[in-house]
């Protein structure tokens, strides 16, 4: 069974994008929004656990929320909110990291 990870919280406040990443299997995906685009500075250690992951074609990132947070993207493929809600019917189930 797929699952489509969401994480909105930044990763510089607790453990969740590294717990996330742990637990991925081979065919989750992973959607940043909110805060949790910070992960994607380039530089940071989450951007170097998110490179390490290797989540190629499964590492997306909601486009408005990199827009205004002003954060640059060279890792996660931006998705609108239509894509954000075709991503949740591709997937067996969404699992929200609250």
């Amino acid at each position: 069974m797929t699952t489509l990870h969401v994480i909105a919280h930044s990763p510089f406040g607790d453990e969740r994008l590294a717990s996330c990443l742990r637990l991925l299997g081979a065919n989750d995906a992973l959607l940043l929004c909110g805060d949790a685009v910070y992960a994607l500075r380039s530089g940071s250690e989450a951007y170097r656990q998110l490179q390490a992951a290797s989540l190629a074609q499964r590492l997306f990132a909601l486009d408005e929320d990199l827009q205004a947070r002003a954060v640059g993207n060279d890792l996660a493929k931006a998705v609108d909110y239509a894509g954000f809600v075709e991503l949740s019917l591709h997937y067996d189930k969404v699992n929200s990291w609250l």
